[in-house]
């Protein structure tokens, strides 16, 4: 089973529907993902309907329970949650205290790898730079970032990247690569997103993946059905990306390719 973390510590880039949009496509091929809600606002938890009432991540964070115990079937078929509910938020305050702070989630997620039950483990991070994105990052083998198609997006990356340069260094996970980054909302009729996803292109080269999420107001009105795209507009154009993105993912991780500041890692 492998940990990817989807992150970019600035909101609204489209990283809860990214993770939502990505585990679903890959569970309509077959592939056994479980979806970790790192994020106190519990968006991705209510998308899957999985409300928290047999406990959450927060219980298995602070000890009280194996997260095992916390993992939902959601009805999507080889898709599974472990949810967040609003308690996750004071997580924040009770970890920072525990010895070994850094690495707790990575412990609480560690018997979930011994069992054999998932391929992939996505880790819906919040928008901060916390102590829950620090666990995150900790417990992750890659880092997937969602980067939205305007000039301040490239912003916030330095300095998630500095973020995920500290873990490394920290020996807190010295392994952490880059899965890579992805370009959302994108919209091909303005001069901008061109320009920018150029730009981008240029910088980081083949970290990029060529799946391009278009703008589209269909992942606005999914959630308040209830349901990621993949569900609420099947033929869409927003569905039809992140099934090239499932695609273009599995076909990285077959090959083994990863990236660590930009360059090149290659994983047997």
């Amino acid at each position: 089973m492998k940990i990817i973390a989807v992150a970019n510590q600035k909101g609204g880039v489209g990283k809860t529907t990214t993770t939502l949009s990505l585990s679903a496509a890959l569970a309509e091929k077959g592939v056994r993902v479980l979806l970790v809600d790192v994020d106190p606002q519990g968006n991705a938890s209510s998308a899957l309907g999985a409300s928290g009432e047999k406990g959450s991540l927060y219980h298995a964070l602070i000890g009280e329970k194996p997260a095992a115990e916390m993992v939902y079937s959601t009805r999507i078929e080889n898709l599974w949650t472990i949810p967040a509910t609003l308690d996750l938020a004071g997580a924040e305050v009770e970890v920072a205290r525990m010895e070994g702070h850094l690495t707790q989630l990575r412990r609480v997620l560690s018997p979930l790898k011994d069992l054999g039950l998932y391929d992939y483990l996505f880790l819906d991070c919040p928008p901060s730079l916390g102590i829950l994105m620090s666990n995150a990052l900790s417990a992750a083998d890659e880092i997937l970032v969602p980067i939205q198609c305007e000039y301040y997006a490239l912003e916030g990356l330095g300095l998630l990247m500095q973020v995920t340069e500290q873990i490394r260094a920290s020996g807190a996970n010295p392994d952490l690569s880059l899965c890579g980054l992805l370009m959302t909302m994108y919209d091909g009729r303005t001069n901008l997103n061109p320009a920018v996803v150029k730009e981008v292109r240029n910088h980081f080269q083949e970290v990029v993946f060529d799946t391009l999420i278009p703008r589209t107001v269909r992942f606005a009105e999914a959630p308040s059905h209830g349901r990621t795209i993949i569900e609420h507009d099947p033929a869409g154009q927003g569905a039809e990306a992140y099934r090239a993105l499932a695609g273009e993912f599995l076909e990285r991780q077959k090959k083994g390719v990863a990236f660590v500041s930009g360059a090149t890692a290659h994983h047997s």
